[in-house]
């Protein structure tokens, strides 16, 4: 049974839950600050290294600061497969964390001077390419030939 009785206790309630998550918030909460570098993999180790970099301008530290990204992404994505194989949801689940690619230009297929641009036009064109031999003659006894050159 429940000891609130009027809207005033409920209120008081509601005030102290209030109280007791903004604590939790204030304590716990890191202030984010969005930048050119909020990747799902950035790190600390990245973070310190950029510093180090931005406070030395030397080249021994740039290349301290690409392979600390370098590691950090590899470890990170590497991680992720990992989460997606055990899961065992499949391959295609990690499509969704991966920008989408351009399709390379392409081509029509030209036969006759004219494109195929549907499936019959292309399987004619296939068709009459790779079976334009299919009713003729051959003389097999070339096969004999070939037989008795090895053979030698």
């Amino acid at each position: 049974m429940s000891n609130i009785v009027d809207t005033e206790e409920i209120e008081r309630v509601v005030n102290q839950l209030g109280s007791i998550i903004n604590m939790a918030w204030t304590k716990n909460a890191k202030r984010s600050r969005i930048s050119r570098h909020s990747k799902q993999w950035w790190s600390d180790d990245c973070k310190r290294s950029l510093d180090n970099y931005r406070s030395t301008r030397s080249l021994e530290n740039w290349k301290k600061f690409k392979n600390s990204v370098k590691d950090t992404k590899q470890s990170f994505f590497e991680d992720k497969i990992q989460e997606v194989a055990n899961k065992s949801r499949g391959p295609w689940e990690l499509t969704n964390w991966i920008k989408s690619r351009k399709l390379p230009a392409i081509e029509a297929i030209y036969h006759n001077n004219q494109p195929c641009t549907t499936l019959d036009s292309l399987w004619n064109m296939l068709h009459s390419s790779f079976n334009t031999m299919l009713n003729r003659y051959v003389d097999l006894n070339i096969l004999n030939e070939i037989e008795r050159k090895l053979s030698q």
